[in-house]
């Protein structure tokens, strides 16, 4: 079972979580603040972090920043807030947050939705196959898990990825929103649409900075990845 640092000011909250997630079967670890989190992700390696949004010190999304530079893009995070608006989540999801889970929460959910993100990454993390990928001049090599648009890098999360990858393996094909969270997220948003475009909104942000557009959205229906015509 993974170990997870867990990231939360309030103590009542950080200590039954600490409880919790032990009795769920995983190592934890807890920080009461950005400065204690970033130390004890260099000294322990979790394998999931979890991580509340309003800290007394650094802001969580910028805790995030500094784990992304200090140990890349493979490690998950599951952020905790009271913030729940879809810009808010978008925010969250923009700074490469791999879920978003709003307080006040049920323990089941929160457990399920870490089982949830390390699977995808474990599934991320193994062995790697298939061929390369372009869609014009972007570019996705799954065996060196490298995105690259126009020659240029794009970091992406695991989740990023992998839906990045659904998207390039049916270029030219309307994808409905229910069919990706079945074959992206396996249903573990129990089905909600919302995951979907917050993830393509994120995906455009890094893929899209210049011209043409690739992902495009099919009214009441879902998003289709276009080859750009000559």
């Amino acid at each position: 079972m993974a170990s997870l640092l867990v990231v939360e000011d309030d103590p009542t909250l950080r200590e039954l979580l600490g409880a919790s997630l032990r009795f769920a079967g995983f190592e934890v670890v807890t920080a009461v603040d950005g400065a204690a989190a970033l130390g004890l992700a260099e000294r322990e390696a979790p394998g999931l972090v979890v991580l509340d949004v309003m800290l007394p010190d650094i802001g969580g999304f910028e805790v995030l920043r500094r784990l992304r530079r200090a140990h890349g893009e493979d490690l998950p995070v599951v952020f905790l807030t009271a913030r729940d608006t879809h810009e808010d989540k978008v925010d969250g999801l923009s700074v490469g947050g791999d879920d978003y889970v709003t307080k006040p929460f049920r323990l089941e959910e929160l457990i399920a939705r870490i089982h949830a993100v390390l699977r995808r990454a474990g599934r991320s993390a193994g062995v790697p196959n298939g061929t390369p990928l372009a869609v014009g001049d972007l570019e996705l090599d799954p065996n060196a898990h490298l995105v690259t648009r126009g020659g240029e890098r794009v970091e992406l999360s695991q989740t990023e990825f992998k839906l990045l990858r659904y998207l390039m393996e049916h270029a030219d094909q309307t994808v409905a929103k229910s069919r990706i969270v079945r074959d992206v997220w396996n249903h573990d948003f129990g089905g909600d649409p919302s995951i979907v475009e917050s993830y393509v909104s994120y995906l455009r942000r890094k893929v899209e900075r210049g011209e043409p557009k690739l992902i495009h959205t099919v009214r009441g229906i879902g998003y289709v990845l276009r080859t750009p015509r000559p």
